[in-house]
């Protein structure tokens, strides 16, 4: 059963429990997708079902782009993503919407981090920077030493240090579903999502139920 949605991220708001503790939502505009294809064990070795969201103009797509969506006569799609599943329960160029998720369902949900360009370690990955007094001036935010002298006599890979920070995919799990409105196709979930505002947003079933 297909279990799955492209969406847009919105922005953030808050609803209130019964309890009347306010819980922050994110609401993000779940489809409508559309079915673009159909993976089979017989040929392409896997079964999943393939989802076309956000309409665009023509000229935004390749010829073979929309040669693959005209097969089923659909409108031009910017995104198309796969979906793994066993026994799929639709069929190429049907059109999928917000209730396939239901209010109290837990789902992963997956973006693209918000890009922060070339950033130091302290920004990084939190580190506390040199001494402010004793005699040095420039270290208050440098990382210190990366490793050992003539024994490696080099860095070992995957130390952490200066570099490019964010614009990585990123999932969050295990995001409970709070609100489903199917006709302005909004689904909220509690909590925080990655990236920025109009990004791309997977939302799948929890893994870890």
């Amino acid at each position: 059963m297909l279990k799955g949605l492209l969406g847009k991220k919105g922005g953030m708001s808050q609803i209130f429990e019964d309890s009347g503790a306010a819980v922050p939502v994110t609401l993000i505009e779940a489809g409508p997708c559309y079915v673009t294809q159909l993976r089979t064990e017989i040929n392409d070795g896997y079964t999943a079902v393939q989802l076309g969201f956000k309409e665009v103009k023509p000229k935004r797509l390749t010829s073979g782009q929309k040669g693959h969506l005209d097969r089923n006569e659909l409108v031009p799609l910017r995104f198309l993503r796969e979906f793994r599943v066993k026994t799929p329960d639709v069929k190429e160029g049907d059109e999928v919407k917000a209730d396939v998720f239901s209010v109290g369902e837990y789902v992963d949900v997956t973006g693209t981090s918000k890009g922060r360009g070339f950033a130091g370690a302290v920004k990084r990955y939190g580190f506390s920077g040199g001494p402010r007094t004793h005699g040095q001036s420039d270290r208050e935010r440098a990382p210190g030493s990366r490793g050992a002298g003539t024994t490696p006599g080099r860095v070992y890979k995957g130390a952490r240090g200066p570099g490019h920070m964010g614009n990585h995919r990123v999932t969050v799990q295990n995001l409970k579903v709070v609100l489903v409105d199917v006709e302005r196709n909004l689904i909220g979930v509690r909590g925080a999502v990655p990236g920025a505002r109009g990004g791309l947003i997977i939302i799948k079933e929890a893994r870890k139920q």
